[in-house]
């Protein structure tokens, strides 16, 4: 428990006091609904909602201070503290109030534009066999060792997410692997966070409705790497794992100060990845390293997965795993949900479902599925609404060159029309078409899963991309439940019963 006054006194920036420094503060909310007696609320002004107006039913429900940028009228006794920068103030104050978590386990920070989910899995699988406890905070969820807690966003902000480690320590943890997106880095909601060893997975065109050019992408992205040699580090040991044959690696590299391990299998690297051979269900590979040769058999397919193996072993070994651990536990590993995951309902084709929603994941997916040597390749995809409009005649493009048969959906459309976004993903579609080539546009994503299905002939593959793992849509009139696995599974019950 710490005071207001404790909590001001870490403030950098400028602020005023109105109230009993010596109040005790039990928790720190921004989300009134969550607000516990003796909590500090933080009034965090968003897109649509202005957290001010709810300090007052934040107070009724028994915070005793709130963290604000104007006096507000609430009731007397109420501690205010005022800011003009209430994210900063928040980066100074949350971690020194869970008395620094991030700073007391092992933290592995993954960040990329694709493979981020898969490699952080991988690795946090790979310290279980290795006898560890281990914490995963991620898109899917928050696992605490097999304890699963939901999530709302890749990289939660800062006052969720030292809630979250501090939880993790509290339970036993003494390592924490977690996915550390472009915003999260951008926005420093991994303050107070000292991470040990950094992972770049890859960087390809996504998120430049926030970043404007990939240099500030890039940018944002090496911020994790330049804090592992930060002056202020508690922790020895700082490892950075690096995909040398991205082409931003040299960006990456050059925010490095500390031991690097390069990964790669076209580039020369210290982690040397040869003897691909890919399969439907299956891949292996030779990996040779500072350890010497070993040959991997996986239970997860794709090129891309080799990458993410060989990052995850790079980091496994940065720890201080051993190679034998190491390769026992990647024969027991088993697909993310949602990444390139196979849907089994007795059909005479495959049916994959993958969460690749830029142009350079929604290709890799196509890429595999290729390699897999199918009959022809149907690819159902759209564009999520409210995000980079610049990707979707790019993704489009590549689904017309890359599958036979593409068919334009709705993903995500929030609050844009979803007609005009299929539009926009056509034109791509349209520059993309072979002579003959046919495709089609249907924007409800069931009758396009439906339609997938009835095309869908012995030795075909449907792809099913950009929502992955996700139980839900969200359309303008709200968030409907819809999971892409279980309307495939039902669009091919549905073809048998008209059989």
């Amino acid at each position: 428990m710490k005071t207001v006054g404790e909590l001001c006194k870490q403030m950098k920036g400028i602020y005023n006091l109105d109230g009993a420094a010596n109040t005790p503060v039990t928790g720190i909310t921004s989300d009134s609904r969550n607000v516990q007696p003796g909590d500090l609320f933080v009034c965090i002004s968003g897109v649509h909602v202005d957290g001010a107006a709810f300090a007052a039913q934040a107070v009724e429900k028994g915070a005793v201070a709130v963290l604000t940028t104007k006096h507000l009228d609430l009731p007397k006794g109420t501690v205010q503290i005022m800011t003009p920068e209430i994210h900063h103030a928040l980066e100074d104050m949350v971690p020194y109030f869970y008395d620094y978590p991030g700073k007391k386990m092992r933290m592995i920070g993954v960040t990329g534009t694709n493979g981020k989910t898969t490699t952080t899995h991988i690795i946090a699988h790979i310290l279980r066999a290795a006898g560890h406890h281990v914490g995963v905070l991620g898109t899917i969820h928050a696992l605490i060792d097999d304890e699963e807690l939901p999530i709302h966003n890749t990289t939660p902000d800062v006052v969720e997410l030292q809630r979250f480690l501090a939880l993790m320590l509290e339970k036993g943890m003494t390592h924490v692997v977690m996915e550390v997106s472009s915003h999260a880095l951008a926005l420093n909601r991994v303050a107070g966070i000292e991470f040990d060893t950094a992972v770049f997975t890859n960087l390809t065109q996504d998120h430049l409705d926030f970043h404007k050019t990939m240099e500030n992408y890039v940018a944002a992205k090496a911020k994790l790497f330049q804090s592992l040699s930060a002056p202020d580090h508690v922790k020895d040991n700082k490892t950075a794992i690096v995909n040398i044959d991205d082409d931003w690696a040299d960006h990456i590299l050059r925010a490095c100060h500390c031991k690097v391990l390069t990964y790669g299998v076209e580039k020369k690297a210290d982690l040397q990845g040869s003897n691909l051979k890919v399969e439907l269900k299956k891949s292996s590979f030779d990996v040779t390293g500072p350890f010497g040769s070993v040959h991997l058999n996986m239970n997860i397919t794709g090129l891309f997965n080799v990458y993410n193996t060989l990052a995850a072993i790079g980091a496994a070994h940065a720890e201080g795993v051993d190679t034998k651990t190491i390769d026992s536990a990647i024969q027991t590993f088993h697909a993310v949900a949602g990444r390139f995951e196979l849907v089994e309902a007795g059909q005479d084709f495959a049916i994959v479902v993958d969460y690749s929603h830029t142009p350079d994941s929604l290709e890799k997916a196509l890429t595999t599925a290729r390699a897999m040597k199918p009959n022809r390749i149907i690819a159902v995809f759209g564009c999520g609404g409210d995000r980079d409009r610049t990707k979707r005649p790019i993704m489009g493009k590549i689904a017309a060159q890359e599958a036979d048969i593409p068919i334009v959906t709705s993903d995500n459309p929030r609050s844009e029309d979803p007609e005009a976004i299929v539009r926009e993903v056509e034109a791509g579609v349209e520059q993309g078409l072979k002579p003959g080539q046919h495709h089609e546009v249907i924007v409800d994503r069931r009758s396009a899963i439906r339609r997938a299905v009835e095309l869908a002939k012995t030795g075909d593959i449907i792809l099913i991309a950009g929502k992955g793992h996700e139980t839900y849509q969200i359309l303008n009139s709200g968030t409907i439940h819809f999971d892409d696995r279980e309307e495939a599974r039902n669009a091919v019950l549905a073809r048998k019963g008209n059989h």
